[in-house]
């Protein structure tokens, strides 16, 4: 005769299981698309680590944002083999669809540390293509989809910071076929011309977007929940588009058509560098407003990594200008801004570790 008490225990595990997995299934149908921010932040705050010398913090975040891409990947996987119908949602979503161009982004950041922190060239150019790849297949559906929608929300509604990543993804793509331009002397030209090409389309897009974004953020209501973290893309777009141009001066003797655009480079990237800059003040009072005045609660969401991120690539790019530009105050400002970087880092992962606490601890 079976014994209740160990039909009663063999049954507790079970019902256990069964609670992780809906919770593990629930994160799966409702993971962020931008959630790739999280390797962008992590990967560039670990690219700023190993210019100033703290290689050991720089391994570790380098380990961290690989484990988290491929992490990313298998539960983005999964969520288009169970939910296909919300993947489709989200890419026609104005809201959400923009944070698809983390995963570009995410690419060229890995890419960037392969070559740089790791030496692994050969994988670093496997994922040069691959975020090419992703840049060309997400930009066109989601803008086809976008525009071809029959009803569409108001711009107040719609714009944000968030979408900027487009114009990250397409610089990535340039930041790192610049870092590759020198390593493989048989497709330097290439490498550059494709640089150049993405970094100017980075750079138009970047004017058409912001526009929208000045537009609504002068002419319509502002509430506190309007400032989501996104927002610092708006500098972030700039920093890693100063990046890009610095990578094109440093190789610029490697292609003839370069070469005679080096005074355009220079003066662009400065622009890019200027108007980065700009933003900061202004991004600190919007979020004295928002937290302080308006007293909003800062709770932990993957969209923080949209304003750790910049801080990373405004420290990278900063340090890279003083290289090509000789000016010491540049080498200044990212050695102040490389702590402001990992003190965002650090507190955005706590949030990220309690918040994946409560997925598998419930």
């Amino acid at each position: 005769m079976p014994d209740p008490g160990a039909d009663e225990a063999s049954a507790m595990p079970d019902s256990d299981t069964t609670s992780l997995a809906q919770r593990l299934d629930a994160a799966v149908a409702g993971l962020p698309p931008a959630y790739f921010g999280l390797v962008m932040a992590t990967g560039i705050v670990a690219i700023a680590c190993q210019l100033f010398g703290l290689l050991l913090l720089s391994k570790l975040l380098y380990g961290i944002s690989a484990a988290c891409y491929v992490t990313l990947w298998v539960l983005t996987l999964a969520r288009i083999i169970r939910y296909p119908r919300k993947i489709f949602a989200d890419f026609g979503d104005h809201g959400l669809a923009p944070g698809f161009f983390t995963m570009v982004a995410a690419t060229g950041v890995m890419g960037t540390q392969f070559a740089s922190i790791d030496d692994k060239l050969y994988l670093a150019g496997v994922f040069w293509w691959l975020a090419v790849l992703l840049a060309l297949g997400l930009t066109y559906p989601i803008f086809t989809l976008l525009i071809t929608k029959r009803e569409k929300p108001p711009i107040d509604r719609a714009i944000n910071g968030g979408w900027l990543l487009l114009v990250v993804a397409w610089q990535s793509v340039s930041v790192l076929g610049g870092t590759l331009a020198p390593l493989f002397q048989a497709y330097t030209q290439e490498l550059l011309f494709v640089s150049l090409m993405t970094w100017l389309v980075g750079g138009i897009l970047y004017l058409w977007i912001i526009s929208l974004i000045f537009y609504r953020y002068l002419f319509f209501p502002f509430k506190p929940q309007d400032l989501a973290p996104p927002y610092w893309i708006n500098m972030g777009a700039m920093a890693i588009s100063t990046l890009a141009g610095v990578g094109l001066v440093r190789y610029a003797t490697s292609s003839p058509l370069l070469v005679d655009l080096v005074p355009f480079l220079k003066g662009g990237t400065l622009v890019f560098w200027a108007t980065a800059t700009w933003w900061i003040p202004m991004l600190l009072l919007l979020g004295y407003w928002r937290h302080v005045y308006r007293r909003f609660p800062v709770r932990y969401s993957p969209l923080y990594w949209g304003a750790v991120f910049p801080l990373g690539m405004y420290t990278v790019a900063t340090y890279r200008l003083a290289g090509i530009t000789e000016v010491t105050v540049f080498y200044h400002l990212s050695s102040t801004f490389i702590w402001v970087a990992l003190a965002a880092w650090g507190l955005a992962f706590v949030g990220l570790l309690k918040n994946v606490g409560k997925v598998f601890l419930g």
